[in-house]
């Protein structure tokens, strides 16, 4: 056998443009749902890659398109149906436009983009796109707060710059830190050696950044973790995909042994909403030219799936 054959036809999917074959919402000044998946391809290209993450969303949605006939079935990752109400389902914003010579103006239209979803009362699921795209989602919630971020990673993204550009990869962490409105981050992954040096890692620490490296995670679990975020809190949740084992996300820049399991990850969102309201969440850093099989795709837009049944529950 030579080409693969349509198994989810075999459960009776059919061809889906839209995350999960969910609705369709291409102007977002017309967005009536609790959540909104929006597509961001790229925030800050580099001559040397461009917009080296740009087919991740995409990527993403064929991933789950097999279940798009599923979503009445029983899910045992959210313990019941994805979204128990129709009116709690969240709609598919599409992928926001880029240019690779303009990243202040991809920028502008990432933060432009998360202003209007939030001032139409709704969540913002974000699937990146390079690891920069977090800096223009977290600039949307300015005047708002204070918010908790609880960021996935295998790096701390603490550079004040890199090739020239402050706004790009490896400094959403340190750029968040300069947001009046973000009162607390809680960094969980890092592992190996990253792109920060020890004065990176110093100004985090100064700046009151609590760190939970992979192998404490592995050997405390979760729960010191989750005890970091007060009661009450609103919670930022920023997932670079790296932060999770190459094993089962294989498609990363940057993959090292040790990282996140697909279960750690999911009871990490889970014990954030537990505290507070998650306010948004993305997924970035996600590179389906560098994936095998399309393992490392199912696993995240499994976890975008279990996120979207976790807000769910909440703006319900």
């Amino acid at each position: 056998m030579t080409t693969k054959p349509d198994l989810g036809a075999l459960f009776g999917a059919s061809k889906a443009d839209t995350f999960l074959g969910l609705e369709a919402c291409r102007d977002l000044n017309l967005l009536h749902a609790p959540m909104a998946i929006i597509g961001v391809p790229c925030a800050s290209p580099y001559r040397s890659v461009g917009a080296y993450c740009r087919n991740a969303p995409n990527a993403l949605r064929q991933a789950v398109s097999s279940l798009s006939a599923n979503l009445a079935h029983h899910d045992f990752d959210s313990g019941g149906m994805i979204f128990p109400e129709e009116r709690l389902k969240a709609v598919d914003c599409g992928d926001l436009p880029y240019d690779e010579n303009d990243a202040p103006g991809n920028r502008k239209i990432i933060r432009q983009a998360i202003e209007t979803i939030i001032g139409k009362g709704a969540v913002p699921i974000v699937l990146g796109g390079d690891d920069s795209v977090p800096i223009p989602m977290l600039q949307a919630f300015a005047g708002a707060g204070p918010y908790t971020i609880l960021q996935l990673d295998a790096h701390i993204d603490w550079r004040d710059e890199h090739m020239g550009e402050k706004m790009g990869l490896s400094s959403n962490m340190r750029r968040a830190s300069e947001m009046p409105h973000i009162e607390r981050i809680i960094q969980v992954g890092a592992r190996g050696i990253g792109s920060a040096r020890p004065s990176d890692y110093q100004d985090a620490l100064d700046w009151g950044v609590k760190f939970v490296t992979a192998h404490d995670l592995h050997r405390d679990g979760v729960d010191p973790v989750i005890e970091l975020i007060p009661e009450g809190s609103t919670v930022i949740v920023c997932v670079d995909i790296d932060g999770l084992d190459p094993s089962i996300v294989p498609g990363v820049i940057g993959r090292a042994p040790g990282g996140l399991s697909y279960y750690q990850a999911v009871d990490l969102i889970k014990g954030a909403a537990a505290r507070g309201p998650i306010a948004a969440i993305d997924f970035v850093e996600f590179m389906p030219e560098r994936d095998v099989d399309g393992l490392g795709a199912l696993t995240t837009a499994r976890l975008v799936t279990t996120a979207l049944g976790v807000i769910a529950r909440q703006v319900g």
